[in-house]
């Protein structure tokens, strides 16, 4: 592991820590709250907070493997090991989101069929709002981490934080509600419930969105290949390009592949060195590349005459 590598795992496992801790004490003071303060949907914000916890835990583990280097059985490095730890996130999520709307959905009805539910108390009022403002700030910190270090995972984690922000949102509307016009309104304290599920699932969505390219090997935009074409292009000794290909590495990385066409009478050691070259210009000038395979053909058509590209 170089130096820039383990100041990201450092940064990592510190932003992660304090979020742990943090999760743990909302965690506990929106239980209490909810318990003693008899919010229904407070609780299940307590859920959402303890969740985070599990996923906390997730990256801990995960920042200890996906820096690890290449060995003889992952010649590519671990970094797809941080976009899975991304999904299990989102997975975890997921979970959570169907338990609580479901679990809400049967309370509403309930209240529909005549059962009455107490109105939550002021307590329950004051742990929502808290709750927004502790892990509002959290989120913006984590993704200036996740910014800082190129992590997919750490903003998956940030998202985990935001929607924990948003879904005591409505927790707080619907137990203010509540409080201020009595025990008819209570029905909101489901319906509060059901709209942070809502919001979970939305940010499974967006939590899952880069890890999935990730893990399916997307390509790199047009733009990218672009780049990658125009650097090529600036070497005399190239006459064609074609079959530029990428595929994403995990942690912001990738790899590219393409094949050159040069003089079929260019010695060997010539055309090896000038792999070497064109390889050590490409990762100058393209931020985010870790690895290029130059394949060199004989060119029989002429220089200079370059075919479409292939994304990957």
């Amino acid at each position: 592991m170089n130096e820039a590598e383990s100041d990201k795992s450092r940064a990592v496992r510190r932003i992660t820590w304090i979020g742990l801790f943090l999760n743990l004490l909302l965690s506990a003071v929106k239980f209490a709250a909810g318990h003693f303060g008899q919010s229904r949907v407070l609780v299940a914000d307590a859920v959402h907070s303890l969740s985070d916890l599990a996923t906390d835990a997730a990256v801990l583990i995960g920042s200890r493997y996906w820096d690890r280097p290449a060995d003889r059985n992952h010649p590519y490095g671990h970094g797809k090991a941080e976009p899975l730890v991304a999904l299990i996130i989102g997975a975890l999520l997921f979970l959570l989101a169907f338990h609580l709307i479901r679990d809400a959905a049967i309370t509403l009805h309930e209240i529909f069929e005549g059962k009455q539910i107490p109105a939550p108390g002021h307590s329950a009022l004051l742990a929502a709002l808290f709750s927004i403002v502790v892990k509002e700030s959290l989120y913006r910190s984590t993704m200036r981490v996740a910014h800082r270090v190129g992590s997919v995972a750490i903003a998956a984690n940030a998202a985990h934080h935001r929607s924990d922000a948003l879904s005591s949102i409505p927790a707080l509307l619907s137990v203010g509600i509540c409080i201020a016009f009595g025990p008819r309104w209570t029905f909101l304290d489901p319906v509060g419930t059901i709209i942070v599920g809502c919001l979970i699932l939305f940010s499974v969505y967006e939590i899952a969105k880069e890890p999935l390219r990730t893990l399916l090997d997307q390509g790199e935009a047009e733009d990218i290949l672009d780049k990658i074409e125009r650097i090529a292009e600036q070497v005399p000794e190239i006459h064609r390009i074609h079959d530029i290909r990428t595929r994403p590495m995990g942690g912001g990385n990738f790899a590219a592949d393409l094949r050159i066409h040069v003089d079929p009478s260019m010695p060997v050691l010539r055309a090896h060195a000038l792999s070497h070259r064109l390889t050590a210009l490409i990762t100058h000038q393209v931020h985010g590349i870790v690895d290029v395979v130059v394949h060199i053909e004989p060119d029989d058509i002429g220089p200079k005459q370059m075919p479409p590209k292939v994304s990957g």
